[in-house]
């Protein structure tokens, strides 16, 4: 998958993703070779193959990053209705998951913009007890540069894509 070229649709189905989950799973590896798997509610992808998530309450990426920058980030979209539509019809119209390859960079102060971003995306669970826990006082976020995107293959149902 030619990241440069696709990345519009990237950015699409990795919101998509969002909604459907309230999550990613962004992959690294420790420091003794060992895969990890952490689940990110706050990933935004830019419009130039860069992205960002708020470092909040991630332990192992800051400490993987240390030894190894390199990640991994799937993204499912999860709807009920694409998969029964999807599988009805016996095939996808868009892809029911994608990963991207990259690296992290360091830990920053959140701009304003990018707590604006963050404030628009969780407005529909503001009133929610949790909200406030989870996503409030974000300060800091990690950048992504993304290297390489990759579509998830099932088959029949993924090769008209």
């Amino acid at each position: 998958m030619d990241i440069q070229k696709h990345w519009p649709e990237i950015r699409n189905h990795f919101n998509r993703s969002f909604r459907t989950n309230f999550h990613v799973s962004l992959g690294s590896v420790d420091k003794e070779n060992n895969p990890t798997v952490t689940p990110i509610g706050s990933l935004f992808l830019n419009s130039n193959m860069t992205g960002f998530y708020f470092e909040k309450f991630p332990t192992k990426l800051p400490e993987n990053s240390e030894n190894n920058k390199n990640i991994c980030v799937l993204g499912v979209n999860s709807s009920t209705l694409f998969w029964l539509t999807s599988l009805f019809k016996g095939q996808f119209n868009s892809y029911p998951a994608i990963k991207l390859y990259g690296h992290l960079g360091e830990k920053r102060k959140a701009t304003d913009i990018e707590i604006k971003r963050l404030n628009s995306r969780m407005r529909i669970t503001k009133w929610l007890k949790g909200n406030d826990y989870l996503w409030g006082k974000m300060e800091f976020v990690r950048e992504i540069t993304f290297t390489k995107g990759e579509k998830i293959n099932l088959g029949k149902m993924t090769e008209n894509l």
